[in-house]
């Protein structure tokens, strides 16, 4: 169908535009003539000042990315420049999305003294349908609709005004004011200078040495984290186990890192509040990977540590990245079974004969030491632990997580409760002596129906000052308010823990 010129004019317009057509230069630009072009690459496009100079990722030679395990990174990012004399802007571009601005630090390695930054800018007003139309509110902008026509798709072109894009578009095509949502796409004759197609830097600058230069742009970004994962695959013994530690770094800054030196700190950074740009974080639990051989090189560094990766890799935006941390073989382990009594059971009067049950808990430790294949500083992170069936089968046994461990100290991991031991409480009596002397006993009932033989280690909280009058097992005073028994079960056995305690308050 041929419409009218007239009846075009008055056609009401309501323009949809979408990043496919931005995309695509020529889908938007239809029967255009090429100098109406406005989507090709920011590096091709006429400079937005007279004087600017850019530079991105073709000139960068060096680039260091050290990741904090509190969600931020210190990136070095060195390029080599082409510079003019005099006072100029720079379009540093390639950029964490997430930058702090307060945090950049630019350089000329070449020569220092030569080199300035008078002011900077950081432009995140990132290029996307919606903000290049707002931009466009009181400018003339060309509507584009296709139609069939006898089989034939025709485009329909139409200059108009926008008005208003608040809640929607509001046009005025001739002398008509009109709304609607007849066209496909339009058409801009320029992108506005304030929008960037990716996070730019943009640097007032003022040289007087050489035009060509090695510069240094460092900053802290917010969106990288990283943490460590560990798998202990348990012997059916239980007595030792195998150690595999992964570092997983998780990228959401906004730009890509490739051939980079990486670095990761782990310790408790102080960090001042509401230091956040910008971006999400999403983290994402290790899996258990194949073995490979160790990669990262430790050093102490102030009061953390430093794990340097011994080679360059690429850390894509948006990506979890897994690296191999440590491996330890045949390190010793012990499985312990513990109880942890209550407090309550001196304040709470219970039913007579009644004993409460309390969970029995199972612990795998090893001692983080060089002679077991470890013996560096552990970085805080979850444990996952496994255990081969009778068939050699690898089955989930439980995970919990680690803080800080220093190399030489104890780690001691909890994969859940016991099933076959069961420990029971009970009050067996109570006795004033005077005023403030009280005389106590309690008894706890443990029951072994394992296969074998097991130590039950039972914590015990004794309030007021308190000397032990008499137990069945050795005690130790583990604290001012606690004792601790070490109780063995024979298999398919009972033993009972009977003590008697004096207390003063």
């Amino acid at each position: 169908m041929n419409i009218p010129r007239k009846k075009r004019k008055t056609r009401l317009f309501w323009m949809t535009a979408t990043a496919a057509l931005l995309a695509s230069g020529a889908a938007l630009l239809h029967s255009a003539a090429p100098d109406n072009t406005v989507y090709a690459a920011q590096e091709k496009e006429s400079a937005r000042a007279a004087g600017d100079q850019s530079t991105s990722l073709t000139d960068q030679t060096d680039l260091n990315v050290t990741v904090y395990n509190s969600n931020i990174a210190l990136i070095r990012d060195v390029r080599n420049l082409t510079l003019p004399s005099g006072v100029f802007r720079l379009k540093f571009m390639d950029i964490a999305a997430t930058v702090n601005p307060a945090t950049v630090h630019f350089r000329s390695l070449t020569d220092p003294d030569k080199l300035g930054v008078i002011e900077q800018n950081y432009e995140y007003d990132l290029l996307e349908p919606a903000k290049l139309l707002h931009k466009y509110v009181g400018k003339e902008v060309t509507l584009v609709r296709t139609y069939q026509d006898s089989g034939t798709t025709k485009h329909e072109e139409i200059k108009a005004t926008l008005l208003s894009d608040n809640n929607g578009q509001v046009w005025k095509i001739g002398n008509d004011i009109v709304t609607g949502g007849y066209a496909e796409s339009y058409r801009f004759p320029d992108i506005p200078a304030n929008l960037y197609d990716r996070p730019t830097l943009l640097m007032s600058l003022e040289n007087s040495g050489p035009k060509k230069q090695q510069i240094e742009a460092s900053y802290l970004a917010n969106n990288l984290s990283w943490n460590a994962d560990y798998v202990l695959t348990v012997a059916r013994d239980d007595k030792a186990a195998d150690l595999d530690g992964w570092v997983t770094v998780v990228n959401n800054s906004g730009t890509a890192f490739h051939n980079a030196r990486l670095q990761l700190v782990a310790g408790e950074l102080n960090r001042v509040a509401n230091f956040a740009i910008n971006g999400r974080m999403d983290m994402n639990a290790a899996v258990p990977m194949a073995k490979a051989a160790p990669q990262f090189q430790q050093e102490a560094f102030s009061e953390y540590h430093l794990y340097s990766l011994g080679r360059k890799t690429s850390v894509e935006d948006k990506e979890t990245k897994q690296i191999s941390l440590l491996q330890g073989s045949g390190v010793p382990v012990e499985k312990i079974f513990m109880v942890n009594g209550q407090s309550y059971y001196y304040r709470n009067q219970q039913a007579p004969g009644a004993p409460l049950k309390d969970p029995v808990m199972v612990y795998y430790k090893f001692k983080n030491e060089e002679k077991a294949g470890l013996g560096i500083p552990l970085p805080a992170g979850n444990v996952r632990v496994y255990q081969k069936d009778s068939k050699g089968g690898i089955l989930f046994a439980g995970e919990d997580r680690i803080d800080h461990t220093p190399k030489d100290e104890f780690v001691n991991i909890h994969i859940g409760n016991a099933f076959d031991v069961v420990a029971e409480h009970k009050q067996t009596d109570y006795k004033r002596i005077d005023t403030h002397t009280w005389e106590m006993e309690f008894e706890v009932t443990l029951r072994n129906h394992k296969d074998g033989p097991v130590t039950v280690l039972v914590n015990e909280p004794i309030g007021g000052s308190w000397e032990m009058l008499s137990s069945t097992y050795k005690y130790t005073k583990t604290a001012a308010f606690a004792a601790q028994f070490t109780v063995p079960v024979e298999k398919n056995g009972t033993s009972v823990l009977k003590y008697r305690i004096r207390a003063t308050w």
